[in-house]
């Protein structure tokens, strides 16, 4: 009886290792998503609201869901007072604060840090320029994403289950 439920147990924890890897596969395409929208809506908010970048990336922040929501939100409290941090220091910090709890890679990151130099450094014609580069290594990037998930979406799911099995039999 212990036998059986110690092989279950490792049986659910492999399975629930690849169900969790899955995630990430599927949550990755969807917030590099929600960050070129991001991108798009500071463009606009930059060219025709003529909203500081502060109150910008707050409202940005306002309108996303969780880790991205996080991240705008922390990295428009960095540029206020007491902090008063530039663009790029706020969003250098926000970066190294947040990045942990999404599922994108460290190419998104470096976009939005390559980002970071120009926001709030230029004049508004450079910085909506920059940011409709972001926005275009983004798709790329969500089209890599996509591959990968249609990859090792399922494999990761049924490898995490295979790997179990053959704990299970490799102990017992």
């Amino acid at each position: 009886m212990v036998k059986l439920i110690g092989m279950l147990i490792i049986v659910l924890s492999g399975t629930l290792a690849g169900i969790s890897k899955a995630r990430q596969f599927e949550n990755r395409p969807r917030q590099i998503r929600e960050l070129i929208l991001a991108m798009q809506r500071l463009e606009t908010e930059i060219s025709y609201g003529y909203t500081p970048l502060p109150e910008a990336l707050d409202k940005m922040g306002a309108q996303m869901r969780e880790p991205l929501k996080s991240f705008f939100q922390n990295a428009a409290q960095y540029m206020n007072a007491p902090h008063g941090l530039t663009a790029q220091e706020s969003i250098q910090q926000a970066l190294n604060n947040h990045w942990k709890h999404t599922s994108m890679k460290s190419l998104e990151m470096d976009v939005l840090h390559q980002l970071s130099y120009t926001l709030g450094t230029s004049d508004r014609q450079d910085q909506i320029k920059h940011l409709a580069l972001a926005a275009q290594q983004l798709k790329h990037e969500e089209t890599a994403a996509r591959e990968e998930l249609e990859k090792y979406g399922k494999l990761s799911k049924n490898l995490g289950f295979l790997v179990g099995i053959l704990v299970v039999i490799l102990i017992f």
